[in-house]
């Protein structure tokens, strides 16, 4: 099967070694994924919701690029500094997948690569038609 990678221009890719999204056949996987806007700026300071919200925003954005749709999440893996707010990570995550319903985990973590960094989520797709 061909193996497609898909960058998102984060400056730590390359040092990381590692690719945004990755497609191979009809399987697309996105590497955790964190609350940054274009220019790598950290998007909601200290609210897990607002932080969530973004960094679905940046899945969404990365499974397009590699041809896949929200619709076709079938797994999500939610990384957290504080498990005490999981119910705000889960009310951001319930708005996009509520009708979806992906497996998925929430696992509480020591830290993640910035201390101001608060979820982390990583997501896999099944693209229904294998283009």
């Amino acid at each position: 099967m061909k193996r497609q990678t898909f960058e998102s221009g984060a400056p730590w890719e390359p040092v990381f070694g590692y690719s945004r999204a990755v497609r191979v056949g009809q399987f697309v996987y996105i590497s955790g994924t964190t609350a940054t806007d274009t220019e790598g700026n950290i998007v909601g300071a200290g609210d897990p919701y607002l932080q969530t919200v973004q960094v679905l925003k940046n899945i969404k954005s990365a499974l397009e690029r590699a041809g896949a749709r929200v619709e076709e999440v079938v797994r999500t893996r939610v990384y957290v500094t504080n498990i005490d707010d999981w119910e705000k990570i889960a009310k951001a995550h319930g708005e996009v997948f509520k009708g979806i319903k992906p497996a998925s985990a929430m696992v509480e973590v020591k830290r993640l690569i910035s201390p101001a960094i608060l979820v982390e989520i990583e997501a896999d797709a099944v693209v229904e038609n294998d283009a």
